[in-house]
């Protein structure tokens, strides 16, 4: 499989760019637990990543709507000030970027993350610069809806044809499907090949190294 002809290349960030995963899932737990409400286990709360964060709270703790608001919260401030879970970038992906740029592709993001949190993390792992644009929950309806690609296919006057995206969950799965456009799966972040099979991506990937041998 190859996808040289693609113009846009699309990263979501959780578990797809960064090994954030077990800090979400430790962050969200402890958000439950200092509010004494039942928390969700690691299967749960891993399977909401890429949602926005208040879909998020809300698909986990449906029966407990009175602390959407307070769980919301105490995940924000566990993941800021208390929760020291690394989270690094995952291996080559900072070469694979910038080989991507050198080749000619647009580079964007689209991800369940806040505006805030996801800029701070471009500012501290140096990505800034290699990405032309990028959207986030604060901007466009949680995925999977299509409007957070549909919104980046705007910006550069691309085609959904044209473009590709690039993630580790289910959730980005159906959101390229949402939005005509191909998807390429990463087995190293939520799912593994077989779950992202279910939602027909054009190829699935163990390694940035692979990824980029795609293009």
């Amino acid at each position: 499989m190859k996808l040289a002809n693609k113009r846009l290349i699309i990263f979501d960030w959780d578990g797809t760019v960064m090994d954030s995963v077990p800090k979400i899932v430790a962050t969200l737990q402890s958000a439950a637990r200092a509010l004494r409400v039942p928390e969700p286990d690691y299967h749960c709360a891993k399977n909401i990543i890429g949602l926005s964060l208040d879909t998020a709270v809300e698909t986990l703790f449906p029966e407990h709507s009175e602390f959407h608001e307070a769980l919301a919260n105490g995940y924000k401030h566990h993941y800021l000030s208390v929760d020291n879970t690394p989270t690094p970038l995952f291996a080559d992906v900072e070469q694979t970027l910038m080989a991507l740029k050198d080749r000619g592709y647009l580079l964007a993001v689209a991800t369940g993350k806040s505006r805030k949190g996801l800029d701070r993390l471009l500012a501290e792992t140096g990505l800034h610069a290699l990405f032309d644009f990028t959207r986030t929950a604060c901007e466009a309806q949680s995925k999977p809806h299509p409007q957070m690609l549909e919104q980046i296919l705007t910006h550069f006057s691309v085609s959904a044809r044209d473009a590709v995206m690039i993630g580790d969950t289910q959730i980005d799965m159906q959101l390229a499907a949402n939005a005509n456009m191909d998807a390429v799966g990463v087995t190293f972040g939520v799912h593994d090949k077989d779950e992202l099979g279910q939602y027909s991506p054009v190829v699935t990937v163990d390694s940035y190294k692979e990824l980029l041998a795609l293009f």
